[in-house]
């Protein structure tokens, strides 16, 4: 399988290319960046035989089975149209886009394409969320509540890296995608019941920099869930399960009980790191001609939910 990442010296991209490199019968034959003297850099210190700043020459290439889109979420939709069109299936970083008008456009073009399509969800597949859906697909937890906490400084235009940022990120259609996904993902079901409130926009920036959403499912399963960009603190996302039978408290690809214990993860899956998880189901669902766990189809429900989350700020 011979892989384009495109957005490959950012912050995921790198992530992406890290993980890649751990999958076996996976190479990467072409990335794309926008700045020539950065991707050339990026292509010759891991070897790589081809970069460009432009993704059709990426898409035109015959070394190029599949694409993993690492870009900017404002030219998500844009470029994996583009890459659906060429033929070449596409993992698209979350979110897969930033309105439901877009989203709904990629699951018709996949549609009309048939060429695979899948949105990057990687909370699916950190070892963490995975073993508490194994438990509550065996029948042996049933979640109550989630409550989650995502949480950053990024008071100026930064990414994960704290280089400056050539786009404006999101609490909503990025940081609250995941949870909002998750939960829906966890309960089998799709929220009946859902709210927003957000705090005073940036100045600059234009968007929110605190936000919380409430959730509820049909079955009366609850989540909270708090964002900021202002907190100086402990970053990241925290999520605790509270469940029939125990709590749980989930940290990226970590799990610990409601003591604060750790969880032995070892035999969840191949890997603890849920980048190349997601990428192992990526790479497996093109080779196996099926649909992958966190198609563009599978995640549109969550898509809907941030929409009408979003009608609550207006």
């Amino acid at each position: 399988m011979r892989i384009c990442v495109a957005g490959a010296y950012g912050a995921f991209g790198i992530k992406h290319l890290d993980a890649l490199a751990a999958i076996d019968g996976v190479s990467v034959t072409s990335v794309m960046g926008p700045t020539r003297a950065k991707i050339d850099a990026l292509a010759t210190e891991r070897g790589i035989p081809h970069a460009t700043t432009d993704l059709a020459e990426c898409l035109s290439r015959e070394d190029v089975d599949a694409v993993i889109l690492a870009t900017p979420t404002q030219l998500h939709a844009e470029q994996a149209i583009a890459c659906m069109r060429a033929g070449k299936p596409v993992l698209i970083e979350i979110p897969m886009a930033d309105s439901l008008a877009d989203s709904a456009e990629i699951c018709r073009v996949q549609k009309e394409t048939g060429v695979l399509a899948m949105a990057g969800q990687v909370r699916r597949f950190n070892p963490s969320h995975q073993w508490i859906h194994n438990k509550i697909k065996a029948g042996e937890l049933k979640i109550q509540q989630m409550d989650v906490q995502t949480y950053f400084f990024r008071r100026s235009n930064m990414n994960a890296k704290g280089e400056p940022r050539s786009w404006t990120d999101h609490l909503l259609w990025h940081h609250a995608c995941h949870t909002v996904d998750l939960f829906q993902y966890q309960t089998g079901e799709t929220a009946s019941e859902c709210f927003g409130l957000e705090g005073p926009h940036h100045p600059e920036l234009g968007i929110a920099m605190d936000m919380s959403i409430g959730m509820k499912t049909p079955s009366g399963a609850l989540c909270t869930l708090s964002l900021s960009f202002n907190n100086d603190g402990p970053l990241g996302t925290f999520f605790r399960y509270i469940c029939d039978k125990g709590t749980y408290i989930a940290r990226y690809d970590d799990l610990f009980d409601g003591n604060d214990n750790p969880i032995d993860l070892s035999d969840v899956a191949v890997s603890n790191n849920g980048i190349e998880l997601i990428d192992r189901e990526f790479i497996s669902a093109i080779q196996e001609g099926r649909t992958p766990n966190g198609s563009v189809h599978e995640v549109m429900a969550a898509m809907e939910t941030l929409d009408r989350i979003e009608q609550c700020f207006t």
